[in-house]
Order: C-alpha cells, then sequence, then structure tokens
C-alpha cells in the first residue's frame, strides 16, 4: 500500500499544532495518532520509530498522524512535561473526531499517550519504549501491546516489567533492541500489524 503524506496545522491550547498526516490508498478506516519521543532530546515527528509505526498502521488502512510537540519544528509553544503535549493531543482528536481511534507512542510519546487514553475511547493502544521513569503512569486497558528492547539503557526492561506486573500486562521483549531499535524497526513494524490485524 502506497502512502501519501500531507502537512496539517492544528488549532491547539496555546497555538497551531504541525502534523503530518499520511494517508492509505482509498478510505481509511480510522485514524492513528502517533506520538514521538521528548522533545528536549532531538524527538521529532520524522522519528524512524514515529515513521515506522505510522508506515503499520497506514498498512492497516488507517490514517496516521504524527504531530510535532510544542516548540518543536512548527508547533507554537514551549515543553510542558506532558501536560500541554497532552492537551494537544486531545485537541487532535476533537479536530479529527475519528470513528475509530488508535493511540500510538514512543518512549516520552507513549507517556502521553497512556494518560490521554485515560480520557478518550481508542481500540488500540500501542507503546514503544514507554518512558515508565519519566512519568507516574496508570494502569492501561487490556490488550494493550507493549514493546520494549532487551538491551534500552534509556527505559531500563526491568523497570517497564515492575510498571506491567500489577497490571498482569504483557511486554513483547526483543532481543539485542536498543531504546530506538536499530536494525530491529521491520520486527517492530510486523508486531504492529500482527497486534491491529
Amino acid at each position: 500500500m502506497r502512502a501519501s503524506t500531507r502537512r496539517e496545522f492544528i488549532a491547539g491550547p496555546v497555538g497551531r499544532i504541525e502534523c503530518a498526516v499520511d494517508a492509505p490508498e482509498g478510505a481509511a478506516i480510522g485514524i492513528a495518532l502517533i506520538a514521538h519521543p521528548h522533545p528536549l532530546f532531538g524527538g521529532t515527528l520524522d522519528n524512524k520509530v514515529v515513521q515506522t509505526l505510522a508506515r503499520a498502521f497506514v498498512e492497516l488502512g488507517y490514517e496516521a498522524w504524527r504531530p510535532n510537540f510544542r516548540g518543536v519544528g512548527e508547533t507554537e509553544g514551549t515543553h510542558d512535561d506532558g501536560r500541554g503535549e497532552l492537551e494537544d493531543l486531545a485537541a487532535i482528536i476533537e479536530h479529527a473526531k475519528p470513528a475509530r481511534l488508535a493511540l500510538a507512542g514512543f518512549s516520552f510519546g507513549a507517556g502521553v499517550q497512556v494518560m490521554l487514553a485515560q480520557r478518550v475511547k481508542t481500540e488500540r493502544l500501542v507503546l514503544v519504549g514507554v518512558a515508565v521513569t519519566r512519568f507516574q503512569l496508570p494502569n492501561v486497558q487490556p490488550g494493550t501491546l507493549v514493546i520494549h528492547g532487551e538491551q534500552d539503557d534509556t527505559v531500563p526492561l526491568a523497570t517497564v516489567l515492575d510498571w506491567a506486573r500489577p497490571q498482569d500486562l504483557p511486554v513483547v521483549v526483543l532481543p539485542g533492541a536498543d531504546h530506538f531499535f536499530h536494525r530491529k524497526l521491520h520486527i517492530l513494524r510486523g508486531l504492529v500489524r500482527a497486534y491491529c490485524t
């Protein structure tokens, strides 16, 4: 499936939000909102893991929205430790009003999506390298897909297991993968496609 990408600018709580929107061929079955890693450490909507997540969802028939967080690219505002970023993601959903919604995120973005999933109805929640060390995260819905690298030295696997254990939440561990899933992105893409099929 060949995708086309366009730029959208959404009115957010503190100014415009820049989004890259990847559209499938034909009518989309819903929207996948995908959140990028920490903006103060180089995270943008062009992050390779974020692009891989978008590609997987487009292949499944979703329109994938990849916003830049506050202060990144052409998104206005300044970094707000997840609070304002959460409000911006909610504003995108309010603008798009999808009939079906999937949420996905990487690292910092995954942490923000956990909080957003407490507020909106989502069919799918995909968390990659979720930043459990940066946020006090609530429990997630049953059936959430959590993917983590065995050799992640940014968010140690043990901390994710400690968060997941009380929830009886399975964690998919990619052997040999680091935080950015170098040389493992094709596996990540396959996992997301299998989960959502």
